[in-house]
């Protein structure tokens, strides 16, 4: 209060319209100072009147600032009250804030305390309350260095990616204020201003000087305060390689294509670097900027050392390993998207993994002792030839993922093709090829086997760079670092796209002989016979040993739409409709009385729910919770009994 120097009202307030431009007196201090009109004033908040202190107020330096007030400091950097406050001079602010109470009180100038909550800035560390005061500073002109920046973007020069942080870019850059680049720390670039003590001249010059250019004097001491980080920060690109000079690495490196960085430093770095960049090197610092997204806790949280939810990296490496965490910070994310940390998230990543090495493992193990064959030198199966399109395919997905910077979904198409195709599918349909005792055959297909695991390793590399590169050096024939071999690119002949649709048929019918026997409840080990209905034999015959080994086929007969059997399971499918004749499924007497038991026990369940429903007392005195648990079950009891009941029917 000492150190205010107008008092403010809204120019629409009714109330004190007559009052602007008239003085009061400031109590205490016995000095009159003016009434002024700011929109900066809230009508509805308190009394409408707000005191306005310059030195101590970012807000209220603004507005004196706009009607040209005086700016009183009235505290020291040490948090005592200085001359500006004689009464109080030399009082730790805490003590004068009590005195100064005392003598409104004692003058008759205090109307009332009311508690009021609002946010005080207090040190994180040692936890005191800071004081907002005046203070001399450096400060950069922003206007003409903004321009050039806002430019590049619009340009094309800089692409922000997501597009989406343009607004937030242009937002700061067009509204963007001096920068006070001075900061008052023991550390940093200390600014290369000098200060004589003969004659009081300043100096700011790139060499420090050893004598004032004004008296020729030798008493000189540099300014103590230090560059703003993200001032040192911005001259990254380019002061790190020997700028000014012009050095071999400046001329390499600079300009470079990606930065990648977190959003939230989009003004504080990326900006500066930008501007900066523009300034002295006369071109921008960087292509493209990808932005990622904040890493938060399970409830959504910002991790802080104040709040004390970060994690310690270490730690999860020692459990999980280096690969699963890098996998699951980037395996669906999307770019500029904030992520929530998750241990099922981080095992889920973890067991994909280990599935990648096992199956290399798997492939090691039946490549002893084989003489690899060049691709174009192996004869290909059906299975060889589908596994081969599907590798091209996700190369083409995985570069274009990674050059469009959509590395989340890149990682997605890898954890498909890896688990589902690679593992899932064609490590089981060679198997067969693998265990009989055609040793052509099998030296093709663990040809084939490795070729389409190495490049696979290439293309997981960079997201998992240390398992990756551990297995990539035991593959027979393989170069001693993956990191210098050449991202792979699809191979035009291994299209096979003709190939990989029929195989993808068969592959369609193993699965839905699997779903009759899931369905039916068939132990895995129980082998059926199977009945197709179908104008595609010659395709399918190729691949009866694939049916027989994944679908736990006895054999496989064709028949005619006239012979199809009364009583059989079936599913229809792109190249053939699957008929397991219900003898071959079940013991149909054993199952009969088995079903007969299973409606008669979900027919009891429905009586108990209806009649704990129908029960006044039950419905008036239980939680409503429990109310509600009960008719979910009556409903899915009777979604079942139907169920059970067309089963019964078809055995019937």
């Amino acid at each position: 209060m000492l150190g205010d120097t107008a008092v403010a009202v809204n120019p629409k307030d009714a109330r004190y319209k007559d009052m602007v431009g008239k003085e009061l007196v400031l109590p205490l201090v016995n000095k009159n100072i003016p009434i002024v009109a700011d929109d900066y004033v809230e009508m509805d908040f308190g009394s409408g009147a707000v005191k306005i202190t310059p030195a101590h107020d970012p807000n209220d330096f603004e507005v004196g600032k706009r009607h040209n007030l005086p700016v009183i400091r009235v505290m020291n950097d040490d948090g005592t009250m200085n001359d500006f406050a004689p009464q109080y001079q030399g009082l730790d602010r805490f003590a004068a804030r009590k005195k100064i109470e005392e003598d409104l009180i004692a003058g008759g100038y205090l109307v009332k305390k009311e508690p009021y909550r609002h946010n005080v800035g207090t040190c994180y560390r040692c936890h005191s309350t800071g004081e907002t005061i005046i203070s001399r500073q450096w400060f950069v002109e922003m206007k003409p260095l903004a321009k050039p920046a806002i430019e590049a973007v619009k340009k094309g020069k800089t692409k922000l990616i997501p597009e989406r942080f343009n607004k937030v870019y242009y937002n700061w850059m067009n509204n963007i204020k001096d920068w006070c680049i001075s900061r008052q720390l023991w550390w940093g670039h200390q600014i290369p201003a000098f200060y004589c003590d003969d004659c009081g001249e300043m100096t700011v010059s790139e060499t420090d000087p050893t004598v004032c250019p004004k008296c020729g004097g030798h008493h000189l001491r540099q300014d103590e305060d230090v560059l703003d980080t993200w001032f040192s920060s911005a001259l990254g690109p380019f002061s790190t390689m020997g700028w000014p000079e012009k050095t071999p690495e400046l001329d390499y490196f600079y300009p470079t294509s990606v930065l990648v960085t977190g959003y939230d430093i989009l003004f504080f770095w990326v900006a500066r670097m930008l501007f900066s960049g523009i300034e002295h090197m006369g071109e921008v610092p960087f292509s493209d900027v990808l932005f990622h997204g904040i890493v938060r806790d399970a409830q959504g949280r910002k991790m802080s050392k104040s709040l004390g939810n970060g994690i310690d990296p270490l730690e999860i490496i020692d459990k999980y390993g280096a690969d699963s965490l890098r996998f699951s910070l980037a395996n669906g994310i999307a770019p500029g998207s904030d992520t929530r940390f998750s241990q099922e998230k981080l095992e889920g990543c973890r067991n994909f993994i280990n599935k990648v090495w096992n199956a290399s493992r798997f492939v090691l193990m039946n490549a002893e002792n084989i003489q690899l064959k060049p691709i174009d030198e192996c004869k290909k199966t059906m299975a060889d030839k589908w596994i081969l399109s599907r590798l091209n395919r996700v190369i083409r997905q995985v570069t274009r993922n990674i050059n469009k910077y959509d590395i989340g979904i890149g990682a997605g198409r890898l954890y498909d093709f890896v688990w589902s195709e690679f593992c899932d599918w064609y490590i089981e349909l060679v198997k067969p090829v693998l265990y009989n005792d055609d040793v052509e055959a099998k030296r093709d297909t663990v040809s084939i086997l490795v070729h389409v695991l190495s490049e696979t390793l290439k293309l997981l590399h960079p997201y998992i760079p240390f398992v990756t590169e551990c297995i990539y050096k035991t593959l027979p024939g393989s170069a001693e670092t993956i990191m210098t071999q050449p991202w792979p690119t699809p191979v035009k002949k291994f299209g096979y796209s003709k190939e990989a649709k029929q195989m993808e048929g068969v592959m369609e019918m193993i699965a839905a002989i699997r779903n009759i026997r899931a369905e039916v409840g068939v132990a895995a080990s129980k082998k059926v016979g199977v009945l197709l209905v179908t104008e595609n034999k010659n395709i399918i015959k190729k691949c009866h040993s694939y049916i027989e080994k994944l679908a736990q086929v006895t054999d496989i007969a064709y028949i005619t739409p006239e012979e199809i059997p009364a009583r059989a399971y079936s599913k229809v499918t792109a190249l053939a409709e699957i008929y397991i004749p219900l003898g071959e499924l079940v013991d149909i007497e054993k199952e009969v009385a088995r079903i007969k038991g299973e409606i008669e026990k979900v027919r009891k369940e429905i009586a108990r729910s209806e009649g704990m429903l129908s029960n006044p007392g039950f419905v008036s005195r239980a939680p409503q919770a429990i109310i509600e648990g009960e008719r979910v079950k009556l409903a899915q009891n009777k979604e079942m009994l139907t169920k059970w009941q067309d089963r019964l029917a078809s055995l019937q």
